[in-house]
């Protein structure tokens, strides 16, 4: 299995991915580096722009940005099948994204400077056994922070704390809050609605425990991408309903938040890369326990009760099968009330969120998405 290892990214700071991961946790050491927002070199700034694609634009996508097209082409390199073919076991060994950023900052000699946090990891009992949080803590300022609690993507079927590390990582240090990641268990081997519990019972603990890692427990956010969207949305308005004090603000990147596979962005992007239409089913297969449960509120977002939750920024991708998803229910909160701030990205694909040090709309997306978090946890 290729080894992943995950370093904060120049600028942006992460790279995150969901189409295809590792499936084991690394140990939570701390680290003290220097911030994600130094300065790249001349250098460097000159080796991203030497980032292009060997080849014309893909049939599927014929107005993606070139340094998105470069990554997508360094991704299809590798030759691994596609994960439909293959079982979650298999599917977990698969390059990833992450991996194309990689190679190619190594390629054009990109530095990647890390964030100014601390790691450590603490495993918390949930219905049916435990599983880990990962904590990042800002290395300097208060003395009390706000919290993050983070749900990374990956189709509740694949993906892990090493797989996001960097993600998380950069909304501590951009935000200057504490993010607990979430390894919530995944399916085949739990299905429907394992996730969702863990996920609710993650912030749960976090409330009850934030005081003990130096947290606020009076300023809580939820953050989450593809699937983590999905499960940051549900934790929120399962807390509204458990009269459990509701987060302060959620960011929710592609969304998982719709059972239909005939939107107009699945049939535009249904071979779209590296998220296409066929995945997307054999994450649904994978998940739920039969069909039927796709009509259910908690996959069906856009048919929940939204109203009374707290403000919610979407971000959303034009190359992506999903991005009908996040717009519609950016749509629904408003009606159900709820302040909403989206915006959309035009010329990228599934998982460009992490993809700063070489995607210009990945590093102004994490901005945007990290900015919005900061302001509502002042």
């Amino acid at each position: 299995m290729k080894t992943k290892l995950f370093i904060a990214m120049a600028i942006a700071g992460l790279f995150s991915l969901e189409a295809c991961q590792s499936g084991k946790t690394g140990s939570d050491s701390a680290d003290s580096t220097m911030s994600a927002t130094d300065t790249m070199t001349n250098d460097s700034v000159a080796a991203v722009k030497q980032i292009k694609p060997k080849e014309p634009a893909p049939a599927w996508a014929p107005g993606i940005k070139p340094e998105m097209q470069a990554v997508m082409e360094k991704l299809a390199s590798y030759g691994d099948k596609p994960i439909p073919e293959l079982t979650a076991v298999q599917a977990r060994k698969n390059h990833t994204p992450t991996d194309a950023v990689m190679d190619l900052m190594k390629e054009n000699n990109i530095p990647a400077p890390v964030m100014n946090v601390d790691t450590m990891g603490k495993d918390i009992p949930v219905s049916g056994g435990n599983i880990h949080l990962r904590m990042y803590t800002p290395k300097t300022g208060a003395s009390t922070f706000p919290v993050i609690v983070y749900y990374h993507g990956g189709g509740f079927v694949i993906a892990n704390l090493d797989v996001y590390d960097a993600s998380a990582k950069a909304l501590s240090d951009q935000t200057g809050s504490i993010v607990v990641s979430v390894a919530y268990r995944l399916a085949p081997e739990h299905k429907f609605p394992v996730a969702h519990n863990d996920a609710y019972a993650a912030y749960e603990w976090v409330l009850k425990n934030a005081a003990s890692f130096k947290g606020d427990p009076k300023r809580v956010a939820l953050a989450g991408e593809s699937a983590g969207g999905n499960l940051a949305i549900n934790t929120a308005i399962k807390a509204r309903d458990n009269k459990l004090m509701i987060p302060t603000a959620i960011l929710a990147v592609y969304p998982v938040a719709g059972s239909d596979m005939n939107t107009k962005s699945y049939q535009a992007n249904a071979k779209a890369k590296p998220l296409d239409k066929p995945m997307m089913m054999w994450f649904v297969k994978n998940y739920l326990n039969s069909m039927s449960e796709a009509k259910d509120p908690r996959i069906n977002l856009v048919a929940a009760n939204l109203k009374g939750l707290p403000p919610v920024t979407i971000i959303t991708a034009e190359i992506d099968p999903l991005q009908s998803d996040g717009m519609l229910l950016a749509d629904k909160l408003r009606a159900a009330g709820v302040k909403v701030d989206d915006k959309n990205y035009d010329g990228v694909t599934h998982e460009f969120f992490g993809m700063g040090a070489i995607v210009p709309q990945a590093k102004e997306a994490l901005s945007y998405g990290a900015g919005q978090l900061k302001s509502a946890l002042k």
